[in-house]
C-alpha cells in the first residue's frame, strides 16, 4: 500500500531530451541530494527548487491524480475558474457577534470582500473593501480567501466557505468573536509553509525582518518537491544521462527512507499537537520556515511540543492533529513503526466515497483478516464490516468548529459521543490560556543534552504557558551551556519583558547583540526595555541600529517614534510614524498613536482623519 514511487527509471531514461530541455528552466542555486538536506545549515529556501510542472512532463499518472488530491489544491489565484462556488461569485454573511455584514461581489474576472456595520439612523458605515487575491483551500471542507496588501502583506479575510450541509459563509477560524482581526490578520511564514509550495523569497528575507512579505509570484499548490525535496538535481541527472542509479539517488524517494524519515515528511504539517496557546511547535534557531527538505530529521528542523500529561489534554481534537491523533492509536503503538501514514494513504491519489470505504476496509484486513471471522461468529463483531465508521469517526474539530474530519485515533469500540454536535468556538483572553508545564512531545528525546534544556526551557516562556518557572530554567540553561545562537537569549529577554523585570531584560538582550550585533529582535527588544526604564538616549540608539537593519518593521518604526517624542523631537516622530504606517497601514494601534502625536501639535484634521482611519480598519477600536 506504499504508493511514493515515482516513474520507472528507464522510462526516465527514454524522456532524457524532453526532459533536458525543461531542466533549462531550473532556478538557480545549490543543488540538493537526498542526502544534502541533513545539514541544517545547507537548508536555503530556494536551493534546487523548480517549477514542479516540469515534475509531470514525466511523472504524468502521477501528476493527474496528485492534482485533484486536497494537497494539489490547496492554493490557487482568486479567478472565475477557481471561485466557482455561488457564494464565492455572490455571497453575504452577517455575523451578530460583531454587528458586521460581509459580502462577496465579482467584478469582471477581480472578486471582494467588503465589510459594513449599520449606523443608528440605517445608514451603512465602517465600510471596507479588499480584493481576494488567493483561495486556500481545497474545498473538501472549507475555502478560506486571501488579500495581497500593496506592501506584499498576504492577510487573511474575515469570512470562509464551508462544505457542510452543502456549502455556507461563516467566520473564519478565530473570528467568531464581538472583537476580531478583520483584515488584519497577516498570514505568517510558518502558516503559508503548510498550506502551499515554499514561495522563492529574496535572500535574507525570511530572518531579516518580523513582517512576512510575499514575492509577486506564488506557487499555486502544495507540489511533488514537499515529499521529494528539491528537483534541480534529479533534472541535472537527466540532462547529463547518467546512469539510472545516479538519477534515482538524485531525489528524495520518501519509499526508500527508513521508516520514522518516511513518517516525518508527512509530520511536518499534520503533527499540529494544538493550535491554541502553548506552543505547538518552535523551529531551531538558526532554521526558517521554509527549509525543511524531505529525509533529514524533522527534530533538526523543528520540535514540537504538547501540554504535561497531567494536564488531562489528551484527548483534544483539533483541524491539522490527524498524526498526533494516530499516534495514540494502539494500532500504531503495537506496530512498532510498520503502520505509518503511508499505510493506508496513497498521497499522489486519495480515494472519496465508496472507493475510499472498500480501499480502507482492505488496509484493515492486512492485519485483522483472521481475527475478524472469529469475532464474528462469536457475535463479538458486527458482520458488516465499515472499519473506518466505526473505529475512525468522522468529529467536529475544536478549532475550526465548522469542519468534521476523520478521527485518526484508531479506537476498539465507537466512543459513547455525538461526533457532529454542534460546538461554539473558543476564545481567550490574554492570560487565559493554559497555564502549566509545556512538555516535549516530537521526538521523544533530544539527544544533545544542551539543546533538550534550552529548547525545552524556551518553549515554557514562548507563549508564556509556564513563565515563572521556565524563565528560572532557561536562565540556567543559558548560564550552563552558553549557547552562541543569540536567539536563546532573546527568548529570555522576552520572557523577562513579559514578566515586566526590565533590567534583567536589558542585560539578556546585550548578550543576544554580543552574539549577533545586526538582530532586529534583539535591537528591538532592548530598545523598548531601556525606554521603560527612562534610558531615553540609549533607547533611541538601539532603535535606530534596529532600523538600519531592517527598514521595513513597522515595530521599530513605532517604538522609535516614541523614543522621539520622548526626547521633545516631535516633527520627527511623526515622520517616522508615517512610514511605519505607510509600511503598515492594517496597525491600528500605529495610527492611533499618530493620531494623538497630531492632536497634541494642533492637528486637529490630521488627527480626526487619522483617527477615523483606525475605526475604519478596526470598526470596535477604542
Amino acid at each position: 500500500m506504499n504508493e511514493w514511487g515515482g516513474a520507472d527509471e528507464l522510462q526516465c531514461r527514454i524522456r532524457t531530451m524532453a526532459c533536458s530541455r525543461l531542466a533549462l528552466l531550473v532556478f538557480s542555486g545549490f543543488l540538493f541530494t537526498s542526502g544534502c538536506a541533513t545539514k541544517p545549515e545547507l537548508a536555503q529556501a530556494k536551493s534546487g527548487y523548480v517549477d514542479s510542472k516540469i515534475c509531470a512532463s514525466c511523472h504524468q499518472q502521477q501528476g493527474k491524480t496528485y492534482q485533484l488530491t486536497g494537497m494539489g489544491r490547496s492554493f490557487s489565484k482568486a479567478n472565475p475558474e477557481t471561485m466557482t462556488r455561488k457564494l464565492e461569485q455572490q455571497g453575504s454573511y452577517y455575523h451578530p457577534a460583531s454587528e458586521r455584514y460581509y459580502a462577496i461581489a465579482r467584478q469582471g474576472d477581480q472578486f471582494f470582500m467588503r465589510r459594513h456595520q449599520k449606523g443608528p439612523d440605517g445608514k451603512e458605515t465602517n465600510v471596507f473593501e479588499a480584493e481576494i487575491h488567493y483561495v486556500v483551500g481545497s474545498g473538501n471542507h472549507s475555502r478560506t480567501y486571501l488579500s495581497r496588501t500593496e506592501d506584499n502583506h498576504l492577510v487573511q479575510l474575515p469570512v470562509s466557505w464551508y462544505s457542510e450541509n452543502g456549502g455556507s459563509l461563516g467566520m473564519s477560524p478565530g473570528y467568531d468573536s464581538p472583537r476580531h482581526e478583520d483584515f488584519r490578520r497577516k498570514v505568517s511564514y510558518t502558516c503559508f509553509a503548510c498550506h502551499n509550495a515554499f514561495p522563492q523569497l529574496e535572500d535574507g528575507s525570511e530572518v531579516k525582518g518580523s513582517d512576512p512579505l510575499y514575492p509577486a509570484k506564488l506557487p499555486e499548490g502544495i507540489d511533488c518537491q514537499r515529499c521529494h525535496g528539491p528537483g534541480a538535481a534529479h533534472l541535472e541527472a537527466l540532462k547529463k544521462a547518467k546512469t539510472a542509479a545516479e538519477i534515482k539517488a538524485a531525489i528524495v524517494n520518501p519509499k526508500r527512507l527508513a521508516g520514522d524519515r518516511e513518517m516525518e515528511v508527512c509530520l511536518q504539517c499534520h503533527l499540529e499537537t494544538t493550535s491554541f496557546e502553548l506552543p505547538n511547535a518552535m523551529i531551531r534557531h538558526g532554521r526558517e520556515a521554509f527549509s525543511f527538505r524531505p529525509g533529514e530529521q524533522l527534530g533538526d528542523y523543528q520540535l514540537h511540543f504538547d501540554h504535561a500529561p497531567e494536564a488531562g489534554r489528551g484527548e483534544k481534537f483539533e483541524i491539522a492533529g490527524a498524526a498526533y491523533r494516530l499516534r495514540q492509536s494502539a494500532c500504531f503503538l503495537k506496530s512498532a513503526g510498520a503502520l505509518r501514514c503511508t499505510t493506508c494513504h496513497n498521497p499522489h491519489d486519495i480515494p472519496r466515497g465508496e472507493k475510499a470505504e472498500t480501499h480502507y476496509t482492505a488496509v484493515c484486513m492486512q492485519c485483522h483478516a483472521k481475527t475478524l471471522p472469529v469475532q464474528i461468529r462469536a457475535g463479538l463483531h458486527t458482520a458488516q464490516v465499515n472499519c473506518t465508521g466505526c473505529h475512525m469517526q468522522k468529529r467536529r474539530t475544536e478549532d475550526v468548529v465548522h469542519v468534521a474530519v476523520t478521527d485518526h485515533r484508531i479506537v476498539k469500540r465507537p466512543v459513547a459521543r455525538e461526533p457532529m454536535a454542534a460546538l461554539k468556538e473558543r476564545h481567550n483572553a490574554a492570560g487565559e490560556g493554559y497555564r502549566g508545564e509545556v512538555a516535549l512531545y516530537y521526538p521523544p528525546n533530544i539527544a544533545v543534552d544542551a539543546d533538550r534544556q534550552l529548547y525545552l526551557a524556551a518553549a515554557q516562556v514562548a507563549q508564556q504557558s509556564n513563565l515563572q518557572a521556565g524563565i528560572v530554567k532557561l536562565d540556567e540553561a543559558i548560564r550552563r551551556h552558553r549557547p552562541q545562537q543569540a536567539g536563546f537569549y532573546i527568548d529570555l529577554g522576552l520572557a523577562y519583558s513579559s514578566s515586566k523585570d526590565d533590567l534583567k531584560a536589558i542585560a539578556v538582550f546585550r548578550e543576544a547583540l554580543e552574539k549577533d550585533g545586526k538582530s532586529v529582535a534583539a535591537l528591538q527588544g532592548l530598545g523598548s526595555a531601556l525606554l521603560r526604564t527612562g534610558d531615553v538616549l540609549e533607547a533611541v540608539q538601539m532603535l535606530e541600529r534596529a532600523r538600519a537593519a531592517d527598514a521595513r518593521d513597522s515595530g521599530t518604526l513605532h517604538e522609535l517614534a516614541r523614543a522621539y517624542q520622548r526626547l521633545g523631537r516631535g516633527g520627527e516622530a511623526i515622520a517616522v510614524l508615517r512610514s511605519a504606517v505607510k509600511l503598515n497601514p492594517d496597525a491600528t494601534e500605529i495610527l492611533d498613536t499618530l493620531g494623538n502625536m497630531l492632536l497634541e501639535t494642533g492637528d486637529k484634521a490630521g488627527a480626526e482623519q487619522t483617527l477615523r482611519e483606525a475605526i475604519r480598519r478596526q470598526p470596535e477600536f477604542d
